[in-house]
C-alpha cells in the first residue's frame, strides 16, 4: 500500500465523516468541528505511514487550501442572510466589526508583547491572525438556510454571521501592516497602506462584489435568454463559479478578494428574496465547505498529534485562554451597549467569536511574505492551540446555549426558501 492510496482513502472516509457527522450531532453537545479535530488527532497516533502535517515546510499548499476553504465559507454565510444590508438593520454587525475587532487586535498585539516578549510585528501580527470570527468553524451558532422572511434571523445567529462574513477581508490590512513593520520597520510606510491597503482595497473589494454579484443576480434570475437564465436550470455548483468569479476578479485588481465574496453572495441574495434557488445555491455551497472543512482539521488534528504544539509555552497557552476567556468576551460585550441585543443574546454574541481557519490562512500567507523575529514553529503553535481551544469550547457549549435561547424565544423554526415555490 503506497502513501498515495492511504490519502485518496482517508479523504474518503473524512468526506463520509463531513456527510454523516451533522445529522447524528444534531442534538449532542459536539460540533463536527471538534469530532473531525480529535479524529485526526487518533489517526496520527496510528502505526500508519502517513506523511506528518508540516505547516512550515508545506506552507504554501496550506496558505491555498485554506484561502479556499474561506472564501467557499464565506459565499455560503452571504447566501444564507435574510436581512438587508442597513445601517440600523446590521447595527449588531457594524459595532463588532467598528469596535470589538480592533479593540482584540490591540489587546491580543498587547498581551503577546507583555507575556510572550515578541516584537511589536509579531505581536501585532497576532492580534491580525486571532481577531476574527471564523465564517467556516461557526456554522453552529450562524444563520442556516435562507429563508422567506427578512426577519426569520434571531440577533445571534445574525451578528456572528455578518460579522464572520465581513471581518475576514477587514483583518487584511493590519496584516499588510504587520508584514510592512516587519519588513520595512519605521512608520515610513503608513502613508501608502492608510491609502492602498485599507482605503483602495476596502472599497475594491465592496464596489467589486456589488457590481459582481449584480450581474450574476440579473443572470441568475431575470436574463432574456432562457439559457442564461440559470435560476431555472437549478445547478447548484453555480455558487462555485460566483465564489471563485468574485475572488478572482477582485484579486486581479488589488482588491480583497474575502470582502468581495461576501459582498457578491449578499447581492445575489438580494437579488430575488424568496426564489428556491437561493436555498439550491447555498445547500450545495455548504456541502463543499463540511467537506474542506472535514479535511482541514483532520489534517489540524494530525499537527497536534505529531508534536506541532511542542514550541507552545505556558505563555503562550495564557494568551490564546485570555484571548477566548476574557478580550474578545469583553470587547464583544462592551461594543454592543445600546444596541438592538438582549442581555442574554449580547451575551451570546460576545463569548462565541470562534477562531479557525481563517487564522491558519492569515499566518501562512504572512509566513510567506516577512520575517517577524519570532521562530515559525512558535507562531504556529500559539495560533493552533488557540483554535483548538476554541474548537473544543464553542464545540461544547454552542448546540446547548443555542438550543436554549431558542426555547426563550419561543419562535417556531423558519419556512425555508422556495417551499412556496414547490423547490
Amino acid at each position: 500500500m503506497s502513501n498515495v492510496d492511504l490519502v485518496f482513502a482517508l479523504a474518503g472516509a473524512g468526506a463520509l465523516l463531513a456527510a454523516a457527522l451533522p445529522g447524528m450531532l444534531r442534538r449532542q453537545p459536539f460540533s463536527l468541528p471538534l469530532v473531525c479535530l480529535i479524529g485526526g488527532m487518533l489517526l496520527f497516533w496510528l502505526p500508519i505511514p502517513l506523511a506528518k502535517p508540516d505547516p512550515i515546510a508545506h506552507r504554501v499548499a496550506i496558505e491555498h487550501i485554506t484561502e479556499v476553504c474561506v472564501v467557499v465559507a464565506l459565499m455560503g454565510a452571504g447566501l444564507a442572510l435574510n436581512r438587508r444590508i442597513g445601517l440600523r438593520k446590521w447595527s449588531s454587525t457594524w459595532r463588532l466589526l467598528g469596535a470589538t475587532m480592533p479593540l482584540t487586535v490591540i489587546a491580543v498585539a498587547f498581551l503577546a508583547t507583555w507575556l510572550l516578549g515578541w516584537p511589536l510585528a509579531a505581536a501585532l501580527l497576532l492580534g491580525a491572525v486571532l481577531a476574527p470570527t471564523d465564517p467556516v468553524l461557526a456554522s453552529d451558532v450562524q444563520v442556516g438556510e435562507p429563508v422567506d422572511a427578512e426577519n426569520a434571523d434571531d440577533e445571534v445567529r445574525f451578528a456572528l454571521t455578518s460579522e464572520a462574513g465581513l471581518n475576514d477581508g477587514l483583518a487584511f490590512p493590519v496584516v499588510y501592516a504587520a508584514v510592512a513593520l516587519a519588513s520595512v520597520g519605521g512608520l515610513a510606510w503608513a502613508g501608502e497602506w492608510a491609502l492602498t491597503d485599507v482605503l483602495y482595497r476596502v472599497a475594491a473589494g465592496v464596489l467589486g462584489g456589488l457590481l459582481i454579484g449584480r450581474l450574476l443576480g440579473r443572470m441568475f434570475f431575470h436574463s432574456s435568454a432562457r439559457n442564461l437564465r440559470l435560476a431555472e436550470h437549478r445547478d447548484g455548483f453555480v455558487a462555485l463559479a460566483a465564489t471563485f468569479l468574485a475572488y478572482g476578479l477582485t484579486e486581479i485588481v488589488q482588491g480583497y478578494g474575502f470582502i468581495a465574496v461576501f459582498v457578491t453572495a449578499c447581492t445575489i441574495r438580494n437579488a430575488e428574496r424568496d426564489h428556491g434557488y437561493n436555498g439550491i445555491l447555498h445547500g450545495f455551497i455548504e456541502q463543499v465547505e463540511r467537506l474542506f472543512t472535514a479535511w482541514l482539521l483532520l489534517l489540524l488534528g494530525g499537527f497536534v498529534a505529531v508534536g506541532g504544539l511542542a514550541a507552545l509555552t505556558w505563555r503562550g497557552v495564557a494568551v490564546s485562554l485570555l484571548l477566548l476567556l476574557l478580550v474578545r468576551p469583553l470587547a464583544g460585550w462592551l461594543a454592543q451597549l445600546r444596541g438592538p441585543a438582549g442581555s442574554r443574546e449580547r451575551a451570546v454574541i460576545s463569548v462565541f467569536g470562534i477562531r479557525g481557519i481563517g487564522s491558519l490562512y492569515y499566518l501562512a500567507y504572512a509566513l510567506g511574505h516577512a520575517d517577524f523575529g519570532v521562530p515559525a514553529q512558535e507562531l504556529w503553535a500559539v495560533v493552533a492551540f488557540t483554535v483548538l481551544a476554541s474548537v473544543a469550547l464553542h464545540g461544547i457549549t454552542a448546540t446547548p446555549v443555542m438550543r436554549y435561547l431558542d426555547r426563550l424565544r419561543g419562535v417556531p423554526e423558519p419556512t425555508p426558501v422556495g417551499q412556496r415555490h414547490g423547490s
